[in-house]
């Protein structure tokens, strides 16, 4: 059974299993343009900054182990788009295509909905990920455009996917 839970920085376990899952994706996947995975200290920084501007951060578990997270972060720096969040999921490699991912989204947006935000925007790297492209038109994420060749990984130019859901609509 999954369960979601919101991250709990005091639960070493947790760090290690996101920089595990990122790490892997860093590695092998087009979803993350990083092509060196960060450390352990590393992430801590990045999801302790998230925390401490209160975004959502979420863990997912099977059976007691860490399985995937998300969080919503801000989508740019500028203070015009403080009301607006930008969503990040993976999913540990051997647990994808289990209806994790979904579960974790759907918690995100009623996280981000609690919080007040007005949109959340998906940056999709990529533009044949198809599950991911899929995963939130499902949850009403609307397609707003494609920016050709934006991005490089692994000797090739790389398409990302812009999708909006306004956290309004119920």
């Amino acid at each position: 059974m999954v369960t979601i839970r919101k991250h709990d920085p005091t639960r070493p376990g947790d760090i290690r299993a996101i920089t595990d899952i990122y790490g892997y994706h860093v590695l092998h996947g087009r979803a993350s343009f990083e092509t060196e995975p960060p450390s352990c200290a590393e992430m801590t920084a990045r999801i302790d900054s998230l925390l401490a501007a209160d975004y959502p951060v979420l863990v997912a578990e099977l059976d007691g182990a860490v399985c995937g997270y998300a969080y919503a972060g801000p989508h740019n720096a500028r203070h015009g788009y403080r009301m607006t969040v930008e969503d990040s999921i993976y999913i540990h490699h051997e647990a994808m295509r289990r209806g994790i991912g979904s579960q974790l989204l759907s918690a995100l947006i009623a996280a981000a909905r609690t919080g007040g935000y007005h949109q959340m925007m998906a940056v999709i790297g990529d533009s044949a990920n198809a599950s991911s492209i899929e995963l939130h038109r499902t949850h009403g994420f609307r397609h707003i455009g494609t920016a050709r060749e934006i991005g490089f990984k692994f000797g090739e130019y790389l398409d990302v996917v812009c999708m909006q859901l306004s956290l309004k609509d119920e």
